[in-house]
């Protein structure tokens, strides 16, 4: 019976901290902020690019030149006059091939330098009255980040082949940056005001909506892939398109980190009152008596 109440709270927690989140990534101070992670990951981008762009080209270049399949591919383009194609495909390999890795390094960087102060804002703004138990400590948080990135990065790895099955690559990198983000995010929105028994009650019993959240945030991180792939197609633009792309990201998980930050610490908040009603009606009359006393 209390299932169908439960599940229609946390819809309406879902929508309005969604709401809440959108206006809060308007705010001119998380833009600028939003600009921080986009000059280290560039820096980063534009390294490995340098050093590693012509050495993973010839290394595609050779996978691809190695397969019969892909031979007999190249010999019908070729007749059908398409035989440019390859000099597209390649850099587009390596491009998608290194996105799940830029997508990781993003959201490590959002959570590690804009997570913290997006929940304090969003603490101090509409939870000024929760209390904070320290649940979870810098580096704990830091070690929970590392790991569920490695299994995330161990996942998309195992994952790579049935990424080449139409329906999958579109459902199986979204669920993967999804399941991460809701790991991290919501971990590091209780950081600090939750118990570790609160966050393990807050984690099973919203686990659905938490990860629909990751998972929808998965799909909106995947969405600038357009942009990025469209720096390979035009090589003019590729300066200014793939930093483009690197910024929408961090944008995408600067909400997501709003998102989580409203969803938990209202869910925690009203965790809290429901069990101070619950130890309030169990008080017999006759105690309460004698307490006011």
């Amino acid at each position: 019976m209390r299932v169908a109440p439960r599940y229609a709270c946390a819809m309406n927690l879902l929508f309005d901290s969604f709401w809440r989140a959108v206006a809060y990534c308007l705010r001119p101070r998380l833009m600028f902020l939003s600009l921080l992670p986009l000059f280290l990951i560039t820096g980063l981008t534009v390294g490995l690019g340098y050093f590693y762009w012509e050495a993973a080209m010839d290394g595609v270049r050779q996978l691809l030149e190695s397969s019969p399949f892909f031979n007999n591919v190249w010999a019908w383009l070729d007749s059908m006059g398409l035989g440019r194609f390859k000099t597209v495909l390649v850099p587009l390999i390596v491009i998608f091939g290194v996105t799940p890795l830029i997508v990781v390094v993003s959201l490590l960087v959002v959570a590690l330098l804009m997570t913290p102060f997006v929940v304090q804002l969003v603490a101090r703004r509409r939870f000024a009255d929760l209390e904070k138990r320290n649940g979870a400590s810098f580096w704990r948080s830091l070690g929970w980040s590392l790991g569920s990135t490695a299994l995330a990065l161990l996942a998309t790895v195992v994952s790579i082949p049935l990424w080449f099955v139409p329906p999958l690559m579109l459902v199986l990198p979204p669920l993967i940056w999804g399941w991460l983000a809701y790991r991290v995010m919501a971990f590091d929105a209780l950081a600090e005001h939750a118990t570790q028994e609160e966050r393990h009650t807050l984690f099973r019993r919203h686990r659905l909506p938490l990860l629909g959240m990751g998972v929808l945030t998965g799909y909106l991180g995947a969405a600038p892939s357009l942009v990025w792939a469209s720096g390979a197609l035009f090589a003019a633009a590729f300066v200014i398109l793939v930093p483009l792309a690197i910024w929408i990201y961090t944008l995408v998980f600067a909400f997501s980190s709003l998102w989580f930050a409203h969803y938990c610490l209202a869910a925690l908040q009203d965790l809290r009152r429901e069990r101070a009603l619950a130890e309030k009606t169990t008080i017999p009359p006759v105690a309460e008596a004698v307490l006011a006393d």
